[in-house]
């Protein structure tokens, strides 16, 4: 067994402001989706300037909170919201829904594609390429948060998880930060290192990314 870290899940207090690692990670992930963005523009000579890298980047940020937050608060946790409907906007102390974050960020970059007349599997590449990163850093967020854990297990780097009980369980969020994060990340860059067919690297980031969530889904 390996102890928790049992991290604080906010970096900084300064009163009652608390500045959390997971909202820390979503600032990280959008950040180095503009560097990797930027870079396989210049690297494919895709005509798209800084200004509208930075539109993109903000159009995706709207639909990964709105999208993200609007499932977990619809399939997870809607009884709670609806009492406490402040709360719908603390995205830094958790809830997110991947699929619902996914549905948004792709209407978000649609109507981006569309405004500035860019083809929309040039966007939905240029996005696909730069999602492991934040899907990874998330992970290591739900990690420090102490959610997401997995199923009840015995091997040697099993660890006990405030308030889930005292089994020591699988850290699937790790798992998932290297199979979602790192190795997807590899892989797809591996596939852009040269011209591909437009939504190549999309459509590979959706069958690479379910099928690392199926081998997690054995550990949750």
């Amino acid at each position: 067994m390996i102890p928790y870290p049992n991290i604080d899940p906010a970096f900084l207090r300064l009163g009652p402001l608390q500045l959390r690692w997971y909202g820390l990670m979503y600032l990280l992930g959008l950040t180095a989706a503009y560097f990797v963005i930027k870079r396989r523009t210049l690297a494919h000579h895709i005509a798209l300037s800084t200004e509208q890298i930075y539109d993109m980047i903000v159009y995706a940020a709207v639909g990964v909170f709105v999208g993200g937050r609007l499932g977990y608060t619809l399939f997870y946790n809607l009884p709670y919201y609806l009492e406490h409907p402040s709360k719908f906007l603390a995205v830094w102390e958790g809830g997110m829904s991947f699929h619902g974050g996914l549905l948004g960020v792709i209407v978000a970059l649609t109507l981006f594609s569309r405004r500035r007349g860019v083809p929309a599997y040039t966007i939905a590449d240029l996005a696909a390429a730069a999602t492991p990163i934040g899907l990874g850093l998330g992970r290591i967020g739900n990690f420090i948060n102490g959610e997401l854990y997995g199923r009840p297990t015995d091997v040697d780097w099993c660890m006990v998880f405030p308030g889930a009980g005292p089994e020591c369980r699988h850290p699937s969020q790790l798992y998932e930060a290297g199979l979602e994060g790192g190795l997807l990340f590899v892989v797809l860059w591996l596939i852009g290192r040269r011209p591909t067919p437009p939504g190549t690297i999309f459509w590979s980031f959706i069958a690479g990314y379910g099928l690392c969530r199926m081998v997690v889904e054995f550990f949750r």
